[in-house]
């Protein structure tokens, strides 16, 4: 089974990401520990690439490149990213996005990175910004329309834990045999 976990900058994809896999014994990857480890090869901030990718399509292409080719080749994963549900298409079996109001996801980030709550808010509000406007110029890619997902979640409803429970339910009543009925994803126009 392929799950794919997409949202926001601190809307707690990463960490539930990891949690679902390891309470599934699914292999969890992380688009965005691939993304800075990048920005790290180039001795730039996640920020700074991020504007460095809007003029340099080749970054957005090697990251979605890998993302896609594990998205059709592997199974029993967990992958995160941005447009994780995108790139997967139908090989997907579930797509779940989550999101949290900024301020929420300011503090998160803020406290994880070890910055100010203001500096978190204005970086993530910058690289949403230069994310959003890629997504759209490379792949024709609304980030905003949600209507791919199979379900989405308010991250900041609930504490760790009855999250986690709660993504488990959800996957454990996915069955397979309902996908008849299951929408194709449109819109990537990029060959992988």
């Amino acid at each position: 089974m392929l799950i794919t976990v997409s949202g926001p900058p601190g809307s707690g994809k990463s960490t539930n990401a990891a949690g679902l896999a390891d309470a599934l014994g699914y292999e969890h990857i992380s688009g965005g520990d691939i993304f800075r480890e990048m920005a790290a090869d180039n001795d730039m901030t996640p920020v700074e690439f991020n504007e460095h990718a809007e003029d340099d399509e080749d970054v957005d292409e090697a990251l979605d490149e890998r993302l896609h080719e594990i998205a059709h080749t592997c199974d029993n994963v967990v992958l995160e990213s941005r447009l994780a549900g995108w790139l997967a298409g139908d090989a997907a079996d579930l797509r779940l996005w989550f999101d949290a109001p900024l301020d929420v996801r300011a503090d998160r980030i803020a406290e994880r990175e070890e910055k100010s709550v203001e500096t978190a808010r204005t970086e993530t509000k910058r690289r949403e910004a230069s994310e959003k406007k890629r997504y759209l110029a490379y792949y024709n890619i609304d980030i905003d329309d949600l209507t791919i997902y199979d379900a989405t979640y308010n991250t900041a409803r609930w504490g760790p834990e009855p999250f986690l429970d709660a993504l488990v339910a959800t996957v454990e009543a996915y069955d397979p045999a309902d996908d008849e009925g299951k929408y194709p994803v449109e819109g990537v126009e990029h060959d992988f």
